[in-house]
Formats: C-alpha cells, structure tokens, sequence
C-alpha cells in the first residue's frame, strides 16, 4: 500500500499504454498495482483486480485510442470493479479522449459521441477525469465531474526552442486552431500564418489559401493530432510552394491510422513532433516521428491533486528570448 501526501494512493495500467504508466508511477514515486485483462473467446472483456482499492484514490491510466472501443470498455469494466470494491475515488487518466472530434452535429440526425461517452463514463462510477489536449474545449463541459485538461504546449515548445531556429512563424492548419497556434507563437515571440482550407470529406482536406508572411521562414504546423497526416503533410507542401525555408509539425496525439507514416516519410515534412500520450507501434517509428514523454507532466498534476494545489501553476510560464529558456 502506497501512502503519498498522507492519502492512500494506487495507480492501475490498462492495455493501451503501458509503458506511459510505469513512467507516470516512476515520477510519483508509486509502484503500478496488480490487475488482469482479459479477453474472451466472444470478445468479452473481464477485469480482475489483484489487490485491495477499499478506501484508496485510485488512479486509472488509459487512452481510448485505437483499437478504440475494446480500450474504452476496459476503463468502463475496470471503473465498474473498483467501484464494487469500495475505492475512494476513482480518477481516470484518458491522455488521448477517443470520440472527442464527435462534439457536436454538423448534419441532421448525428450523434455528439463525445457526450455519450462523458456520460457513460460517469455511470461507470468515474470521480475525475484527466486528459490532454482534448480536441474541443467544451466536452469539459459534457462532464458532471472534474474535468482537467492537461497541455502538450510547454513540452513540445520546450523540443523546438533547443533547436534554436531563426525565423520562425508558427502556423495553424485551419482556422479552428489559430488559438492553440496564437498561444505557440506567444510563447516563442514570433507571429503566426493560417492555412485557409476545405474539408470535401472526412479525413480529406485541399488547402485553398494561405493567409500570413511565411517566405523564407521555418514554418512550424501546430495542431492537437495527426491522424491520416492528410492535412499536415498537404499542409507542409502548400506551405514549401509559398517560399517556405523549411516545415516542421507538433502534435500532442500521434493517431496515424491508415498509411499516415508513410506519407509523413513521403512529405517535405522535416519533422514530426508527437508526445506518447498514444503508444507508438515499433512499425511507426522512422526517424522523421520524434516523440516526447509527458509522463513527467501528468505525474506532477497527479500529485497536485492528491495535495489539493491548484494545476494551473504547470502551465505558467514565458520565453526568455536572450538565454533561449522557458521560465
């Protein structure tokens, strides 16, 4: 039994992402605990947990990327049992939120998936939930719980200020993510583009334009995820044909389904930069993928709450231009 801050604490892997876990557990101080998962012949899942959770802050470490459906039942299972089992508080780690581009109804008679699944995962007997980077900031408000929405920025900031570019501008994919491009360029001092595009279908896009000053510059592609890579790497081809010097990409979440790796290899891309929020497949790591750990990260803010401080001071920081340091 652990006891940190005075609490009774234990932390549980699912099958996702182990090894973001046991670097999540190294940074507290706290030993994974003991559970099986197992898979029927049907396809059933079953849980067991191997030790006693009555009366501890549970924490549950688990996103629901792909294969996403069996990874989301798992946490529903495992919710389930540590509630039967009198766990005190049940805290679900989801570093990558699975559904949560479904947010809401862009045609008639769509579901808005993404509060289906915050609503299931309440019934399931969740007291919180972490994540990172969560695709759009209203699901937090789809929750009844707390919800604490954790940043990639300083890390992936952190990566590109020790490669000491010139001329930098930071650009946003779309016009949906000029904010997230705007707090990138702030910390940086610099000034951001927009890639002004239409979406002709699902995981498709066409680049229409390009508004900002981006000739000669080291462009960096900011955006929460790559999934297909379509959008980056079509991104980085408009971005080189306007005069850009070179185009870098940042991602908290490396979805990359389908062939998304090879057209990254393929892209005039110079490199793509993923945190493991989702395990990366040993067939999925080339030398233009570099991926950052935020176990560190998600580990501090664990211990922020155990000790009830407020998260925000993760977050707080500024660019000291001259010494090249995030402060």
């Amino acid at each position: 039994m652990a006891i940190l801050l005075g609490k009774k604490v234990k932390l549980f892997s699912l099958s996702a992402n182990r090894p973001l876990a046991e670097e999540i557990a190294e940074s507290i101080g706290v030993p994974l605990s003991s559970c099986d998962i197992m898979h029927f012949a049907d396809g059933e899942i079953n849980v067991q947990i191997n030790e006693t959770v009555r009366g501890h802050n549970v924490f549950v470490i688990q996103p629901t990327s792909n294969p996403v459906n069996d990874n989301l039942m798992e946490v529903l299972i495992m919710c389930d049992a540590l509630k039967r089992a009198s766990a005190k508080t049940i805290n679900l780690v989801i570093p990558y939120y699975g559904y949560s581009r479904q947010d809401r109804k862009n045609k008639s008679r769509q579901p808005i998936s993404a509060k289906l699944v915050a609503d299931i995962l309440q019934v399931a007997g969740a007291d919180r939930v972490i994540c990172m980077d969560i695709h759009a900031a209203q699901i937090q408000g789809f929750f009844d719980i707390p919800v604490d929405n954790f940043m990639g920025l300083p890390i992936l900031v952190n990566y590109l200020i020790d490669k000491h570019l010139e001329d930098v501008v930071v650009v946003s994919p779309d016009h949906g993510g000029t904010t997230r491009a705007r707090e990138f360029a702030k910390i940086l001092d610099t000034t951001i583009a927009i890639i002004d595009k239409r979406r002709p279908e699902p995981n498709k896009a066409e680049v229409m334009n390009i508004i900002g000053n981006i000739e000669g510059k080291n462009c960096i592609l900011v955006d929460d995820m790559c999934d297909t890579a379509g959008t980056l790497t079509a991104g980085a081809q408009a971005l080189k044909e306007a005069g850009a010097k070179a185009v870098y990409a940042a991602c908290t979440h490396g979805v990359l389904s389908g062939n998304a790796v090879e057209k990254i290899a393929n892209s005039c891309l110079e490199e793509l930069i993923i945190t493991n929020t989702i395990k990366l497949d040993d067939r999925k790591k080339i030398d233009k993928i570099k991926v950052l750990s935020v176990g560190a990260l998600l580990g501090h803010g664990i211990l922020r709450i155990l000790s009830d401080e407020p998260l925000s001071g993760l977050f707080t920081y500024s660019y000291d231009k001259s010494k090249r340091e995030l402060l």
